[in-house]
């Protein structure tokens, strides 16, 4: 029971942030995409930190098969890869789009990517409360610049700024459905310890082709020292919990 109160508690967290666009919509663009990039930077540590600190060392634990466990991650990769190709279409490239269709294809595709966080962080939490913990804020992390872009894109896309909390709220509530699923699933067999590096596996391909390419286009000397000063603090924060958690 106390697992399922730590699960439901970290993904309503999760799910709030989808209200986090309000926050910055009096924001001026330029000042808007500067705290963006220093999100993403920070999104991009905490997610190689989470991966290779937390994920990979519980799954590389000494009962398990390296083998299976690199098989997940590979496999982690590709569906994440899979998920943003063909569902998770973040901007329309044709002339003529039909604007309200994009937006709705977007929302399909943020609510998958949110039910598949909301699986991630319950088979976490079900291994260890530090683990489950450490996962949860490298998600939180990830999700503040994402649910930044998502609310601009919903409003771009002609919807109310009401509407498109509201809607964006709901694409991210899947998370606990996902989570539920999950809690109860485990149950009936340990799919946690095959989630783990699944987990690895999305958060490295997340950081590597999502994030980190964002921070290549902002290409001065300024932009980029903070940039990799904010990836560093995303892994030392990592690498910090990790010591705590042990000590």
């Amino acid at each position: 029971m106390n697992d399922l109160i730590a699960i439901l508690t970290s993904v309503t967290a999760v799910s709030l942030i989808a209200f986090i666009g309000i926050i910055f919509i009096g924001l001026n663009d330029k000042m808007l995409k500067n705290i963006t990039m220093v999100l993403v930077g920070f999104a991009s540590g905490t997610l190689l930190g989470g991966a290779f600190l937390h994920l990979l060392p519980e799954a590389l634990n000494p009962g398990s098969d390296p083998t299976i466990v690199f098989y997940c991650v590979v496999v982690g990769i590709v569906s994440f890869f899979a998920l943003e190709k063909f569902l998770y279409w973040r901007h329309c490239h044709e002339k003529e789009c039909p604007t309200h269709m994009f937006v709705y294809l977007n929302l399909v595709g943020d609510g998958i990517h949110n039910f598949i966080d909301g699986m991630v962080i319950a088979a976490t939490f079900l291994i260890s409360f530090d683990l489950g913990f450490a996962t949860t804020l490298a998600v939180i992390f990830h999700e503040i610049p994402q649910e930044i872009g998502d609310f601009g894109v919903l409003v771009y896309g002609g919807l109310s700024r009401k509407r498109a909390l509201a809607y964006n709220f709901l694409s991210a509530v899947t998370a606990i459905t996902g989570a539920l699923a999950t809690y109860f699933l485990a149950y009936l067999q340990s799919i946690e310890v095959l989630f783990v590096p699944f987990a690895a596996g999305g958060f490295i391909y997340i950081a590597a082709t999502d994030l980190m390419p964002e921070l290549h286009k902002k290409p001065h000397a300024g932009e980029s020292i903070i940039q990799f000063a904010a990836l560093l603090l995303g892994i030392g924060l990592m690498a910090f919990l990790k010591i705590a958690f042990e000590a």
